[in-house]
């Protein structure tokens, strides 16, 4: 049987900015269900750029599954929805054409209301998507909304990045049980 393998492939949520990756979800995560997690997240990064590396920093570590999660640098620098959701869906191509199983991270919410509002139809897509392909998720933006549907602010260091708490409540939301991972 082959071992899990997986590789997490983002910007700087990913990679656990400000505090570095031992803080990140990707740590935390790998470290709790002892996986072989590879954290590719890149601080300042877009989708665009997720999609240029993908060939070197996905395809060429032979993982059995990605973990997609990016869109906010896009969102903040005003990329259009239609630009964002053609990489994310290339991304999710070019991982089936490869044999790796793509798994679909939900952005966690952006502090501010215009940026937040985009954010959101992004997270959407992504929702609407993943279930017309049959394709795994991972809500990480559930573990930052109250019951209310208000942001936990506690949880956002400065409008975009997680606290170290923030970072803990996305490592929760992560199941390998529901995702095949063993």
């Amino acid at each position: 049987m082959t071992s899990t393998k997986i590789v997490c492939l983002g910007d700087s949520i990913t990679w656990g900015f400000p505090y570095g990756p031992e803080y990140s979800w990707v740590h935390l995560v790998a470290q709790r269900n002892d996986l072989d997690m590879i954290n590719r997240g890149v601080n300042g990064d877009t989708t665009e750029g997720m999609l240029y590396r993908f060939p070197f920093q996905v395809v060429e570590k032979k993982p059995t599954h990605v973990v997609i999660l990016g869109g906010a640098n896009d969102i903040i620098i005003r990329e259009s929805l239609d630009r964002i959701q053609y990489n994310l869906e290339k991304i999710w191509e070019e991982s089936v054409k490869h044999g790796i199983t793509p798994v679909l991270g939900l952005p966690i919410p952006l502090g501010w209301a215009e940026p937040e509002r985009r954010m959101a139809r992004l997270r959407g897509w992504i929702k609407g998507f993943a279930e017309d392909k049959g394709a795994l998720t991972i809500d990480f933006a559930s573990a930052f909304f109250q019951g209310d549907g208000e942001i936990r602010h506690d949880l956002l260091l400065d409008g975009g990045h997680p606290t170290i708490e923030g970072y803990a409540a996305m490592a929760e939301k992560v199941l390998p049980q529901d995702l095949g991972w063993s």
